[in-house]
């Protein structure tokens, strides 16, 4: 049965060793979002409260804080382990580095996949 892998990476800084881990333990393809939480956006302030016409120093005054929300679809369980022991292997790296980061994981089963694309559209792979 296919699976939703997701991964909410707490430091953004080095989601591109997750992504190369996932790569090559064989995710079919890698969708990333940039993402914040309920805690953050209380830390950093609601940004509600910008002027009409914010001047640059407002906005980067109230930057926000994100995360990265990392998803792959994969066909079985295998392919699943696949993905939590690269995740592992990438956090002891980053341990050996002294980077602190957290993150939560979570796998969803998926009950149904459908892929539309037009005729032009040459870049999506077919699943």
């Amino acid at each position: 049965m296919k699976q939703m892998v997701i991964i909410v990476l707490n430091n953004p800084d080095h989601s591109m060793m997750l992504l190369e881990a996932w790569a090559i333990a064989g995710a079919p393809g890698i969708t990333v979002l940039e993402s914040t939480g309920l805690i953050r956006m209380r830390k950093a302030g609601a940004r509600d409260n910008l002027p009409l016409m914010p001047s640059l120093f407002d906005i980067l005054r109230t930057a926000e804080t994100h995360h990265r929300t990392i998803f792959s679809v994969v066909d079985n369980e295998s392919q699943t382990q696949a993905l939590v022991d690269a995740t592992e292997r990438v956090f002891e790296q980053m341990e050996q580095l002294d980077v602190e980061n957290s993150a939560v994981m979570f796998v969803l089963p998926v009950t149904g996949a459908y892929r539309f694309t037009t005729s032009d559209d040459t870049n999506m792979a077919s699943r």
